[in-house]
């Protein structure tokens, strides 16, 4: 009998959406503005983002589209702005993916 944890494996549908997950953080910037995100205290404006990551508005529209579509984060309407949030379940659900894929239980 084997006396070693028993490895977790995951099935092919996990696996793509995995890689979907890590496919979309497979940017710098997009990771510099989830980062912004995740560390401020509270939900930020658009407008907020643009100034601190210094990028075009356009350029930091799409980023934060792209990641509202993996929901790494939320976009709110509020007023004549759009408030942005971290979807909080991405700080356990993408360390689980990583320890998943490498077998770790």
């Amino acid at each position: 009998m084997n006396s070693e944890p028993a490895k977790t494996t995951i099935d092919p549908a996990t696996a793509a959406e995995y890689a979907r997950w890590f496919r979309c953080l497979a940017d710098g910037t997009r990771v510099h503005i989830l980062n912004v995100i995740a560390t401020a205290d509270a939900p930020l404006a658009v407008g907020d983002i643009v100034e601190m990551v210094g990028r075009s508005q356009s350029t930091v529209s799409r980023h934060l589209q792209l990641l509202a579509e993996d929901e790494y984060v939320f976009l709110e309407p509020d007023g004549v702005r759009t408030l942005v949030r971290v979807n909080d379940a991405c700080m356990t659900a993408l360390p689980a993916a990583a320890a998943a894929i490498m077998g770790v239980p």
